[in-house]
Formats: C-alpha cells, structure tokens, sequence
C-alpha cells in the first residue's frame, strides 16, 4: 500500500511535527499538492474546523486519507479565548510577536493562579471512504509574564511549563514534541493509522 497522507496545512512547523511522528507514512502538505483555494474556517469549535478543512481537501486527495487539524490557545482567565480564532488573533496577517505581546498586556498585574491555560488540538482524520474520526489532544500550562525563548512558533513564547520551568520557545523541539498538544493528539491518530485496515479502501 501506498502509505501516503495529505496534512491539510501550509505551515512547515506543524507538518514538520507529523512527519516526525509518523516517519513511515509520506506527509503531504497542501504546497506539495498545489492546493491554493482558501479554506473557510467558520466552525464554532475546534472540531468543527478540523472537520471542515479536511472535507475540504478530500476532493484534492486523489483517493489518499486527509488529517487536518485546528488548534489553538485558551486562556482561562479571557473566558477562554483567543480559542478558536487563535490564529486570527488581531488579524491573521499580524505577527505573532505582536499577538503573543498583546497577551501579556492584557493579563498584566493577573496573578500566577489566575494565568492558568491550555493549548488544544482537533485531529480529523477522514478516510478514502469518506467517513472520520475525530480526537483532541491538550497540554496545560500558564502564560508567562514575558515573551521568553526562540524556538518553536505562534504562542510558544509566552506558554509557560511550571513543571519544566519554562516556555515552549525555551524548550528543545525534540523535548517540545513529547509533550505538545498536537503530539498527544498524533499519539491517537498513530494507533488509528496502525490498526485500520487500509488496503481495502483503495
């Protein structure tokens, strides 16, 4: 079997993560299969976005799985947001030096046991005969009081690890990836790619 499946992204970070959990598979991003349109993010939670970019690239699949995912950062005390506009956070095209600033502005003066938040993942996997399956992934923390670190992308900077003592940005990928929403959601998605039977769907 052609062990190929499309990640419904552009973005080289999070791909990069998938391929390294799952290195027997080929990962395609939506850049290696010339996919341009835009892809309508309306849905009111996490899942319903996943679900939505990946129907949305099925009909470009070429027959192969579609995994797509959407992710983003709940802080507690903003009642949960940015949540799922994460990633439209004071406009898509703004740099997240600039959201991740603005976090810290509007939690100044907030205590420590008031900083508490997560990041989530969404996981949709849609298999060639059309049907899905869907798991979440969530690792807690607190945001920081500054931007700290260079590693990593989006809100690393500011999302603090008590139990490591530092940010995702500070932390080495390697170390990064073995405990990041995305990885505890990948760790599903694995044991799904595992067991199905995929040689009877093509």
């Amino acid at each position: 079997m052609d062990k190929t499946l499309i990640f419904a992204t552009s973005n080289q970070g999070k791909a990069g993560e998938v391929r390294a959990m799952l290195p027997d598979w080929n990962i395609l991003t939506l850049d290696d299969i010339g996919f341009i349109d835009d892809i309508p993010e309306e849905g009111s939670t996490f899942e319903e976005n996943a679900l939505i970019k990946a129907e949305t690239v099925f009909g470009f699949s070429e027959g192969y799985p579609v995994l797509a995912d959407d992710s983003g950062l709940e802080i507690d005390y903003l009642d949960g947001k940015p949540g799922v506009h994460s990633a439209r956070f004071l406009g898509e095209d703004t740099p997240f030096y600039s959201k991740n600033k603005k976090i810290v502005e509007m939690l100044e003066g907030v205590p420590s046991e008031l900083r508490t938040a997560h990041f989530i993942c969404v996981m949709a996997l849609l298999y060639p005969d059309g049907t899905h399956t869907t798991v979440e992934g969530r690792l807690d923390g607190k945001i920081a009081y500054k931007l700290r670190g260079t590693g990593g992308f989006g809100y690393d900077p500011i999302f603090f690890i008590p139990e490591d003592a530092c940010t995702l940005a500070e932390m080495p990928s390697y170390e990064k990836n073995k405990i990041s929403h995305r990885f505890k959601a990948l760790q599903q998605i694995k044991e799904i790619l595992e067991e199905y039977p995929w040689e009877k769907t093509f």
